[in-house]
């Protein structure tokens, strides 16, 4: 069992803290630090570079432009990447349709898209979601027809992130009504500029584009576009997991908020701010507190990490990381908000109606309230805390 990384790993980590020094992007580091967003052109020049370097893509195999890294490599690369604030790069082209098409593709669709996705050449977007097939997703309803040698879509997704941007999206479609739910799905690769698409945007409340509806109206996709059998696409959506499901602990993300509250307590302590000295439960302990919290998740995540790479089989363990690691980074979040004060009042620059406002306060302030209201979020998506607990009180306590 590792709880901390050993002499080769400290000089794997080094090795990409240094070419993080030198290769990322100054102004897209500043855009990730700040939390103001970075566009599809920022993200695509950061995944080119990754890709010279052979680095784009650590969890695919090496013979598809993969590392060859084991899960704590890509756990020390992953944190050294967020705390030197770089883009995360798509993970529906990295972590969901790459990997599909890799294990289900013919030799000519990964020819064809897995280049294109390791240079930001292509960009994918998810259809899978529908309006009354979210949770309970194997009762989509949007229905492909095979015709000839092309399928005749027909249907609509929803929470559809990133399709304004896309290229493609990679959709689950009922091919088959009359068995079994899950037996009657198919997984489609699909042109977003076919005939018979249409994009509409759905805004969160700050006025942000944060998901989209796509509707399909006779859109006909070539059954090359197939990935995998026909009426087994359940089976190809599922996989998507693999090994991702233990890469879920957000250990990176919650060491990148944890270092800029460090940054925002000394920048507010030059302007007066004694955070040690509040009434009540000070800050310092509230500080303390993420702190043990984060070493704690750390170590449970490098726990189960090394037993995978060992060969030893994980059960419903990463359930755990999942809640408590979208459970601390809402926790980060509070804590930022409460320490920048009044500064999270003002409206975000880029919402702003002429869209080009200055920012009111200190720079790292501004964002600070889109970001806790957004991340609300994480313990709803991908598996709610409530079905976290229920795993967990199952298939690891036995309840």
């Amino acid at each position: 069992m590792q709880l901390a990384l050993n002499t080769q790993q400290a000089r794997f980590r080094d090795e990409v803290a240094s070419f993080l020094a030198s290769e990322l992007p100054a102004d897209i580091a500043e855009k990730v630090r700040l939390n103001r967003g970075v566009g599809k052109d920022d993200v695509a020049r950061w995944t080119q570079v990754l890709n010279r370097q052979g680095w784009a893509a650590p969890n695919w195999p090496e013979e598809h432009g993969g590392t060859g890294w084991n899960l704590i490599q890509r756990h020390v690369f992953d944190v050294e990447c967020r705390a030197a604030h770089a883009p995360v790069l798509s993970g529906f082209g990295f972590n969901m349709v790459g990997p599909a098409i890799i294990k289900y593709g013919s030799v000519a669709q990964q020819k064809q898209f897995l280049p294109q996705i390791l240079n930001a050449e292509l960009w994918w977007c998810q259809g899978y979601s529908e309006p009354e097939a979210g949770s309970d997703l194997a009762s989509l309803r949007t229905t492909a027809v095979l015709s000839g040698d092309e399928y005749v879509v027909n249907g609509q997704k929803i929470w559809t992130s990133g399709a304004e941007v896309a290229d493609w999206i990679f959709c689950l479609v009922r091919t088959d009504g009359n068995v079994q739910k899950q037996r009657g799905i198919s997984f489609l690769l699909i042109d977003l500029g076919s005939n018979g698409i249409s994009i509409e945007p759905l805004y969160a409340f700050n006025g942000k584009r944060l998901w989209n509806q796509v509707f399909f109206d006779d859109v006909r996709v070539p059954l090359a576009n197939r990935l995998g059998e026909q009426d087994r696409g359940w089976t190809v959506a599922k996989s998507l997991l693999g090994d991702e499901r233990l890469m879920v602990s957000r250990v990176a993300e919650n060491k990148r908020l944890f270092g800029l509250i460090r940054e925002v307590i000394a920048s507010e302590a030059d302007s007066g701010v004694d955070f040690a000295h509040q009434p009540n439960e000070t800050m310092t302990a509230k500080l303390n507190e993420l702190e043990i919290r984060l070493i704690a998740l750390e170590m449970t995540s490098l726990r189960l990490l090394s037993q995978a790479d060992e060969g030893g089989q994980i059960g419903a363990e990463p359930s755990m990381l999942k809640l408590k690691g979208s459970e601390l980074v809402q926790a980060m979040d509070e804590f930022l908000f409460e320490a920048v004060g009044h500064w999270v009042l003002p409206l975000d620059a880029t919402t702003a109606a002429d869209g080009n406002r200055a920012a009111v306060g200190p720079d790292y302030a501004e964002f600070v309230a889109s970001g806790c209201y957004h991340h609300r979020g994480y313990t709803i998506a991908g598996g709610s805390s409530e079905v976290q607990h229920n795993i967990i009180a199952k298939q690891v306590l036995g309840l």
